[in-house]
C-alpha cells in the first residue's frame, strides 16, 4: 500500500483557495465548475477494490489518545491496502486543519475522515467536500449539524458518547463520595464535542445531588502543562475543594503533579477523577493517584473502514455510530493495564 503523508497540495494553494470563500462561510465555492462536478446531496461511494481515503486529523502535541488514534487508522488502511492521503498538521488551530481539508478536496480523494477541531468552524468544510462529491465521516469529535447537515452533508458521525462519559465520571463520584462533594472541573477544548459534552452531561447529574457543588470550572484545552497551572490557581482559590474532575488524562497529569508540589496528596486529600484511559492513567489507579478513569476509546480504525465499506456497498448506514466505552478504578484496573494505550 502506498501511504501519503505529504498532502498533495500545497499549504498556501490551499489556504488561498480557503480565503477566496472565506473560512467561517457556508458560501459555494466559486471555482467549483472547474473543479468538476458539484453534488447537492450525499454523494454515492463507488465499489472498489482500493480507495484513496483522506484523513484530516485535529493536531495534538504528541497526546497518547490522538496518536493511538491516529496510529489505528494508519494502521487499518495498511491492512485493507488502502491509500492513505494524511497530513498531521503543525498546530492547534482551526484555520489550519480548514487548509488541510481544502487540500484533500483538491487532491481528489475517495473519501475523507474528519476530526474536528472545532464543531463550528470545520463545519463549512465538510459542504465543501459533499459538493465536491466527496462522502465525509466525521470521527471522534462532531460538526455543528446547523452548517454541516448529518445524512446530507456528511454520511455517518462515528464517536464516543461523550455526554454518556461526563455522566458516568458523575455517577462513579456521587457512589464514591456518597453525595458530597465540592469539585474543581478542568474542562477540555472551547467549541469541541468533547469538552461540551462531558461537561454537559457531568453537570447535569452533579446538579440533582443536593451535597455535590462544583466551585469551579474553567478550561485546560486537554492539555497537561495548562492542568497542572489551573490546579495551583483554583486550588489555592478553593481550600475546600475535595474533587478535581479532569475531562482528559493529560490534564489530570498536570493536576497530580501540582497537587504533589503543593504539599497535597493525590487520592487523599483530593480525589481525581478523568477520562481517556491511557497506560499512565491505569497506572495511576493501581498507585492510588486517580480514583477513576472513564475510557474513551481510540482505535476507530476498523468500526471507521467497516462503515466506509457498508457506505459503499448500499447498506443502511445509521447517522450515528457509538464506540462503546467502559470505567476503570481500583476493581478492574489491573486487568486493563496490558491493552491500555
Amino acid at each position: 500500500m502506498k501511504r501519503v503523508f505529504e498532502i498533495l497540495v500545497p499549504y498556501s494553494v490551499a489556504l488561498a483557495a480557503l480565503l477566496a470563500v472565506g473560512c467561517g462561510s457556508n458560501s459555494e465555492d466559486p471555482n467549483e465548475e472547474q473543479q468538476g462536478q458539484v453534488c447537492e446531496g450525499l454523494p454515492p461511494l463507488a465499489e472498489k477494490d482500493t480507495y484513496r481515503v483522506g484523513f484530516a486529523q485535529v493536531w495534538e502535541d504528541d497526546g497518547p489518545w490522538r496518536n493511538a488514534n491516529t496510529a489505528s487508522m494508519i494502521d487499518e488502511a495498511d491492512k485493507r491496502g488502502f491509500e492513505l492521503v494524511f497530513d498531521p498538521g503543525t498546530k492547534s488551530d482551526p484555520a489550519e486543519q480548514v487548509a488541510r481539508m481544502q487540500a484533500l478536496i483538491q487532491a481528489k480523494v475517495d473519501v475523507i475522515f474528519i476530526a474536528p477541531h472545532d464543531e463550528t468552524v470545520l463545519a463549512p468544510s465538510v459542504v465543501r467536500a459533499r459538493r465536491a462529491c466527496i462522502p465525509v465521516f466525521i470521527i471522534d469529535r462532531a460538526v455543528d449539524p446547523n452548517v454541516a447537515i448529518p445524512g446530507v452533508d456528511y454520511v455517518s458521525y462515528l464517536a464516543s458518547d461523550f455526554r454518556k462519559e461526563g455522566q458516568m465520571a458523575a455517577d462513579w463520584l456521587i457512589e464514591k463520595t456518597q453525595g458530597k462533594a465540592n469539585i474543581i472541573q478542568l474542562e477540555g477544548t472551547v467549541g469541541s464535542s468533547p469538552g461540551v459534552q462531558r461537561k454537559r452531561g457531568f453537570d447535569e447529574r452533579i446538579a440533582k445531588e443536593d451535597g455535590m457543588t462544583i466551585l469551579a470550572s474553567e478550561t485546560g484545552d486537554f492539555d497537561e502543562d495548562k492542568g497542572y497551572a489551573l490546579t495551583k490557581r483554583l486550588v489555592a482559590e478553593h481550600p475546600t475543594a475535595d474533587v478535581i474532575y479532569a475531562h482528559n488524562d493529560a490534564m489530570a497529569f498536570g493536576v497530580i503533579t501540582a497537587l504533589e508540589e503543593m504539599g497535597k496528596v493525590p487520592g487523599e486529600d483530593i480525589l481525581v477523577v478523568s477520562i481517556d484511559g491511557t497506560k499512565k492513567a491505569t497506572q495511576y489507579i493501581l498507585d492510588g493517584k486517580i480514583g477513576v478513569v472513564v475510557e474513551c476509546n481510540p482505535k476507530f480504525g476498523p468500526i471507521a473502514f467497516d462503515t466506509m465499506l457498508a457506505y459503499a456497498r448500499g447498506d443502511d448506514v445509521p447517522l450515528r455510530v457509538d464506540n462503546v466505552d467502559r470505567i476503570f478504578d481500583i476493581e478492574n484496573a489491573a486487568e486493563y493495564l496490558p491493552e491500555a494505550y
